[in-house]
């Protein structure tokens, strides 16, 4: 029976991979390119310091407060508006007294009508550590899931999920760095979510290529691949939607703090449904995918007319 028969959509997502593969290439390259030159913008759980969040009842004039900050050498001083133009947070290089002192003397500079909402310190090697911790925290990921999936399913098929994965945090990085957007553990803990959220889609995915493949007579791959994606694209979609406005609802409702958390699985969730369509398709298509090479073993088959 034909997919349009079924009510199933009939989109040549196969045929359309070129553009897509364009379109990866293009946000890679821009993605790479701002990493290699602006990098992204560490917040102090990498980098060290001392983050303050200052209250104030009315509306502040953040250059009156970076040039208080700055006679009283304060040096590699960072003051932005956080929520609203009466609240700041004050970013400040790691420093050799206590939160304590800190916090009293910010209310001697600044005046005795603001209120210090939090302070928070993290030491120049804890910040180090947290870097090689987290960067270490996604390769050990990627590797857990190429293992896998090479042998749940076959080992093109875990490249192409590792290419997916690869794909969406890439981008997800880039656009960090591209809009300078800070980079703090919440932001990493995000897009280690993002690789278990796309990682879920593409499996759904290779699963239904699997089965097509072996109960079909069908040999092309590109015929056998497109009914699959178009069979699991509503699920795809409504997953993602359903995602998505809980996100969106995080995003603007959530308030400053939880930010850039957000917006990172906001990013990583719209990427992934794009890579576990195109990208992981195309690459199991790239590397030559058959139906023989699904087919199970004859040690397989023996066991499996063994089983009662």
């Amino acid at each position: 029976m034909s997919l349009k028969a079924l009510n199933i959509p009939t989109i040549d997502f196969v045929g359309k991979k070129t553009y897509a593969i364009i379109f990866s290439v293009i946000l890679i390259s821009v993605s790479i390119f701002s990493l290699v030159n602006q990098g992204l913008k560490f917040g102090i759980d990498f980098t060290g310091g001392t983050l303050i969040e200052v209250g104030y009842k009315e509306s502040v004039d953040l250059s009156k407060v970076r040039s208080t900050l700055s006679d009283a050498k304060f040096n590699g001083v960072n003051v932005q508006y956080f929520g609203s133009t009466n609240e700041i947070l004050i970013r400040l290089e790691p420093q050799s007294i206590s939160s304590a002192k800190l916090s009293s003397k910010i209310i001697h500079l600044l005046g005795d009508e603001v209120d210090i909402r939090r302070v928070e310190f993290v030491g120049p090697k804890v910040g180090e550590e947290l870097t090689n911790d987290g960067g270490l925290a996604m390769l050990y990921a990627l590797i857990g899931i190429l293992i896998y999936v090479a042998i749940r399913f076959e080992y093109r098929f875990a490249f192409g999920s590792i290419s997916a994965l690869i794909h969406d945090v890439i981008i997800t990085l880039g656009i960090f760095s591209l809009l300078q957007i800070e980079f703090d553990l919440t932001v990493l803990a995000a897009i280690l979510a993002v690789i278990g959220y796309s990682l879920n889609d593409t499996i759904v995915v290779f699963d239904r290529i699997r089965e097509n493949f072996l109960s079909t007579r069908h040999v092309d791959p590109n015929k056998i691949i497109n009914g699959a994606l178009n069979q699991t694209l509503s699920r795809t979609i409504m997953t993602s939607l359903t995602t998505l406005i809980v996100l969106l609802a995080l995003f603007f409702l959530g308030g400053e703090i939880i930010h850039s958390f957000a917006l990172a699985l906001l990013i990583g969730v719209l990427i992934g449904t794009y890579s576990s369509i195109y990208v992981a398709s195309s690459m199991i298509l790239v590397l030559g995918i058959t139906k023989q090479d699904l087919l199970p073993s004859e040690k397989e088959k023996q066991e499996i007319d063994a089983r009662p």
